[in-house]
């Protein structure tokens, strides 16, 4: 008979799960603990309960277009490994220390449990866990599902009511799985500290090795780092790696004692240094190879309602999905634009230069490159910022694109039914004769008659399509721009994809041809492509295909349409060829094969830009000071060793995207344009040049050649 005063927990069946049935066990009670005891006891039902499992949390890896790794996501470092993949001595080191009863009693070991009560009711409250390696499982399951910190700390309080919970989940878990597999998934979702969570990752991050390949020394570490993985931290200090040596051998002491090693071996194996490494744990895009593109791919996921309706929900994707995120970055191109890039401009240097390469045709995404390396030490130059990108991917305002705008003009003349030799005489100056000459696409009058614009490359005169275009002459493509319309302009630059970096509406005044809003070098690379394409343009993409835990593959492919006329597109490479042999890229050259591209340069040499294209790839170049383009102009300065009184788009921008498309087409055939429809575009038609006015000396001479020096203007 129990003594007065006491209180009899009687534990009812277990069940078949728990491997034994326990009745009459008197338990005394101290003060309110016993009467929690009673009082819980006498509330719950100790029948099995289904524990929900969510997916463990899993890290991300994103590839390039070849398979290689480009970067890793996560919220937890973690890698999931089945039984096989798990060193037997592991197993066998985990199950010594923390349940080496593991194989033989049921949901838990009642020997230990009672025990453990015994100690906690005699000390008023739970000193000693007595958890088999089921319980364990079941509280970090508990754990990993908590949403919030409330629901955390709750699946951490020490109560005899969360006990009883655990263990009607512990009964579950041995009915739905075997021991093996029980221990698997113990071994995978286990903390061990050091930031690495299951076996696999801290395999990697305490030894370097995967976790098939862990010695005897190295899988008891690992198993004496579970208990309290904070105190046992190696990454934290002196103290705390002695503290896990000293776990260590306890773990391999216990082996021998258990016989599951011999005393030789435990000895040679506590002779051994801890041997922890601290492999570097694989970071997101701070730490990638190609951190502008990976910003891209990240932010892609983290604003695209089809990879989940929230940004949370997509942030948890991304962080815990263990995804597979295929991408179009080509690792040979992307090591052009960064050799090109390098070669040109140092980080040190106060300009900033970037590029991107897009593929026509599909808007695949194959390059982005910056002269700065991406993070936010003062330091090492690093800037945190995607410059290569719009707002929406990471980047910020932009730069103005200059003279590459000219081109959405040229493509409006020819849309408009303008010949390649049609043209029009431009001014050293060009000023809007009324307030009516331009009308944005509100149909607002927005000419500026008080505005002179010169020229800053280019000299006036009679001036084609083509010609005009070869000088970048300014005053021509204001002039041209007033005959085709401004909005026209607009709408053909909205249509091949050209927005403004920082997501706010085009500024849409009399200079629009000149490039005064600031863009990205991925818009303008695309926009370009398009043209490449004959016309067809397609949204940039990064990603091609998303494979999930399960295996399960999705795949994305070209969102395209057709902006231009395709000989329309046509005319405009046939003119924008000519830039690299007429025009302001001669002095530079081609790339030798067919090309097609244009420079640009601001106001007072603020930014420079070159765009062009193959009929296999296009890109954009961009270089400005991040500092303020404006107030920190590209005169007087020295960028990659070399010293420039002005940096036009041929001086820095032009040389970079030729050496880059060198290289990144290097063994690729070369393929030509699709020849102009001279039928519709040669010659010239309401715009031929005008009839010189005869001299009397032309009158009574032979007749002379009207000369074609003032149609090509000089370099920039």
């Amino acid at each position: 008979m129990p003594r007065r005063g006491t209180k009899v927990v009687r534990l009812a069946a277990l069940g078949a799960a728990a491997g034994v049935v326990v009745a009459g066990i008197a338990l005394p009670a101290v003060g309110g603990a016993g009467l929690g005891v009673t009082t819980v006891a006498d509330k719950i039902d100790l029948k099995p309960a289904d524990l929900v499992e969510p997916p463990l949390a899993e890290v991300t890896t994103m590839q390039d277009a070849k398979g290689k790794r480009i970067a890793r996501f996560y919220e937890h470092y973690r890698e999931v490994v089945g039984s096989g993949e798990i060193a037997e001595v592991m197993k066998t080191a985990i199950v010594a220390i923390e349940d080496y009863r593991f194989y033989e009693h049921g949901a838990i070991d009642l020997e230990a449990t009672v025990r453990a009560l015994a100690a906690n009711l005699q000390a008023g409250g739970v000193q000693q866990g007595g958890s088999s390696i089921t319980q364990q499982y079941v509280k970090q399951v508990l754990l990993n599902s908590a949403a919030t910190k409330a629901e955390q700390e709750a699946a951490l309080e020490a109560t005899y009511g969360r006990k009883l919970i655990e263990l009607r989940y512990a009964m579950g878990v041995e009915q739905k799985y075997t021991k093996d597999q029980i221990l698997e998934k113990y071994l995978n979702i286990a903390y061990f500290g050091a930031g690495a969570y299951g076996v696999e990752a801290a395999a990697k991050r305490f030894f370097g090795v995967k976790a098939d390949r862990l010695t005897l020394a190295q899988a008891a570490t690992l198993a004496g780092a579970v208990q309290d993985p904070n105190a046992t931290d190696p990454n934290r200090g002196r103290q705390h790696r002695e503290r896990l040596q000293h776990r260590r051998d306890v773990v391999l002491n216990r082996m021998a004692e258990l016989g599951k090693i011999t005393a030789a071996e435990a000895e040679a194996a506590k002779a051994t240094k801890l041997g922890y490494k601290g492999t570097k744990l694989p970071g997101g895009c701070e730490s990638s190879k190609s951190p502008y593109f990976c910003l891209y791919v990240r932010h892609e996921i983290l604003s695209n309602p089809d990879f989940g309706k929230t940004p949370e929900e997509r942030l948890k994707m991304l962080n815990r999905g263990g995804l597979t995120i295929r991408t179009t970055l080509d690792p040979a191109m992307q090591a052009a634009a960064e050799r090109a890039i390098r070669k040109y401009v140092h980080a040190s240097d106060r300009a900033v230069a970037s590029e991107a390469l897009v593929q026509p045709g599909t808007g695949a995404i194959k390059a982005m490159a910056a002269s700065r390396p991406y993070g936010t030490s003062k330091a090492g130059h690093e800037i945190a910022l995607n410059v290569v990108a719009d707002r929406a991917h990471g980047g910020g305002v932009g730069f103005q694109a200059g003279s590459t705008f000219k081109t959405f003009t040229l493509i409006s003349a020819l849309q408009k039914g303008m010949k390649l030799d049609d043209g029009l005489t431009a001014g050293a100056g060009y000023r809007a004769p009324g307030y009516a000459t331009f009308k944005n696409c509100a149909g607002e009058n927005i000419g500026d008659p008080g505005h002179t614009v010169t020229n800053d490359e280019g000299s006036p005169g009679w001036k084609t399509l083509r010609t005009g275009t070869w000088g970048s002459v300014n005053t021509f493509f204001m002039e041209l721009q007033q005959r085709v319309g401004l909005c026209d302009t607009v709408t053909t630059a909205k249509s091949l994809g050209i927005r403004r970096a920082d997501g706010g509406e085009l500024q849409e005044y009399s200079t629009f041809t000149l490039g005064i809003n600031e863009m990205d070098p991925v818009t303008v690379a695309n926009a370009y492509a398009a043209i490449a394409a004959r016309g067809t343009y397609c949204a940039p993409m990064a990603i091609t295909r998303i494979t999930d835990r399960n295996g399960d593959v999705t795949r994305y492919r070209p969102k395209c349409r057709q902006a231009l006329d395709p000989e329309v597109a046509d005319a405009t490479a046939e003119v924008l060829s000519g830039v690299f042999t007429k025009g302001t890229m001669r002095g530079v050259g081609g790339i030798g094969r067919p090309a097609a591209g244009k420079t640009g340069t601001t106001d007072g040499y603020a930014t420079a830009w070159f765009a062009g294209f193959t009929p296999d790839l296009a890109g954009a170049v961009s270089i400005g000071d991040l500092r303020g383009s404006q107030a920190n102009k590209l005169t007087g300065v020295t960028i990659g060793g070399r010293y420039h009184g002005v940096v036009a788009g041929a001086t820095v921008p032009g040389p970079i995207w030729k050496d880059t498309m060198i290289g990144a087409l290097r063994g690729v055939p070369a393929a030509s344009f699709t020849p102009v429809n001279t039928a519709r575009f040669g010659g010239c038609s309401d715009g031929c040049r005008p009839a010189p006015e005869p001299t009397s000396e032309e009158e009574a001479g032979p007749e002379t050649d009207p000369g074609s020096a003032e149609d090509t203007g000089p370099a920039e």
